[in-house]
């Protein structure tokens, strides 16, 4: 994981003083940002060029002087000359922070792309690498936030003394923090005024009095195959709520760590011949965990309601009285659909499509399989990697055509995915050296209307011995 070479941070500007040493159009860039702050704006340089008149700032027309920066909170050299480098020079014998426009390597900071919704900000930062692209995101990011969303963080600066005095600790005083800032009705009343808006504020925190402090919610977040950007919205939003994130050893880190910082991670680290934790047990830890009125979002690969062993923990969670809400998440079947552009249901070839898991599966489950299959549905075979070869053979001993198209893909959804196809014949006449991770196998005509051009044919493998 690279590592950031800045730290972003806020820097307190009022009541104190910005120097910026330069007359054209890099000191103009800058006087438009800096004047957003509190902070006194003043401006040196011999020569003026730039239009200064639309802001609130001091224009001194001389050369620089070390008393310039008697106390100055940061400086701003946006020419070059004798006078910038005596500027330069004195800001660091002061250790004032500086900024050289245009030249990283001299900054000791660097002027980030800023989304302002006083007192909210988002600063936007390449470390002087790719400006133009911090730009952009941040035109991403305003596009999100509303012009008065900054209403709403004055509302709750508001109120912190009320919300301390009322709600005594710390997690319960974050859970109102978020039912305000997402409430459409607080929203609504303080675009009206703040007055409305503190009104509708103050219900809210009567409301969240009344609740019980103990009661905790489970949440069952599907993480998708493993790619952060396949994350629903919803996943997003429950994990930054989340108190505890119990996650499965399949999902990515960084899909763990889209939850808040402060929040416990716990892995249960379930996975091929590899169970820390027993079925039971992870059962028992949600149950314990809600029942301390924590938000637990327990996290699983793939949709929590496909294989993801969720209808027991739904059980133990009724059972206990707790609330629980399931988050669908992207299944590795459809991902791998859509990393092979396969229709897995295709007009007039296949009118159906079936999930199920290869690891157990008995002789009558196969018969079903392959008369599905020549029935024309496309199965999606879960767990089935290891056994591969054994599974395409009895399902022709069953019935199935060896003709039937097979693809599989291995890490479905993720950059590192591989894939392989062929027929149920080809496969069954031995064990493929597939790579590591998890694997789809897609059986049925409508695969052969799938792209494997890049995939790994299953008649030139070198095979193990089954």
């Amino acid at each position: 994981m690279a590592r950031l070479n800045t730290f972003p941070l806020s820097f307190k500007v009022r009541g104190q003083r910005i120097v910026i040493i330069g007359g054209g159009e890099e000191a103009l860039n800058k006087v438009r940002l800096v004047t957003k702050t509190s902070a006194h704006v003043l401006v040196i340089a011999r020569h003026v060029e730039a239009d200064f008149s639309g802001f609130a700032v001091d224009i001194v027309e001389r050369g620089f002087m070390p008393a310039d920066l008697d106390g100055v909170a940061l400086v701003f050299v946006a020419e070059e000359g004798a006078d910038a480098e005596r500027a330069k020079a004195e800001a660091r014998a002061r250790n004032i922070p500086l900024n050289v426009v245009d030249v990283p390597a001299e900054c000791d900071f660097y002027t980030p792309s800023i989304v302002d919704r006083a007192p909210l900000t988002v600063a936007i930062s390449s470390e002087g690498d790719a400006p133009v692209l911090a730009r952009l995101v941040r035109a991403r990011i305003e596009a999100m936030l509303p012009p008065g969303f900054g209403k709403m963080a004055s509302l709750a600066g508001g109120l912190r003394k009320q919300v301390e005095k009322l709600i005594q600790t710390g997690p319960a005083r974050r859970r109102f923090y978020e039912a305000l800032v997402t409430s459409p009705q607080v929203e609504a009343a303080v675009a009206a005024s703040p007055i409305a808006g503190r009104y509708q504020a103050e219900v809210l925190l009567e409301q969240h009095q009344a609740q019980s402090a103990s009661a905790g919610i489970v949440w069952l977040i599907g993480a998708g195959p493993g790619s952060e950007d396949l994350l629903t919205l919803r996943a997003q939003r429950l994990l930054q709520e989340a108190d505890v994130i119990v996650h499965d050893q399949l999902v990515p880190d960084a899909v763990v760590q889209m939850g808040r910082r402060d929040a416990e991670q716990i892995s249960v680290g379930k996975a091929k011949g590899h169970h820390s934790f027993s079925q039971a047990q992870i059962n028992t830890l949600i149950v314990r965990l809600a029942r301390e009125g924590k938000k637990v979002a327990r996290l699983k690969s793939g949709d929590p309601m496909v294989f993801g062993r969720a209808g027991e923990e739904i059980a133990a969670l009724r059972k206990a009285g707790l609330a629980y809400a399931i988050v669908p998440g992207v299944s590795a079947a459809m991902a791998a659909a859509a990393d092979t552009a396969t229709p897995v249901t295709l007009r007039k070839v296949s009118s159906g499509f079936i999930m199920a898991t290869a690891h157990g599966a008995d002789d009558s489950d196969l018969t079903h399989w392959a008369a599905l299959a020549q029935a024309g549905l496309t199965l999606a075979l879960y767990m089935g990697k290891s056994i591969a070869s054994d599974v395409a053979g009895r399902l022709v001993a069953n019935g199935a055509s060896p003709s039937t198209p097979v693809g599989i893909v291995v890490n479905a959804g993720r950059a590192d995915k591989s894939t392989y196809a062929g027929t149920l014949g080809a496969l069954a006449a031995g064990q493929v050296a597939f790579s590591d991770g998890p694997a789809i196998i897609l059986v049925g005509e409508a695969v052969a209307a799938g792209d494997w051009a890049q995939a790994a044919d299953f008649a030139t493998q070198q095979f193990k011995v089954a």
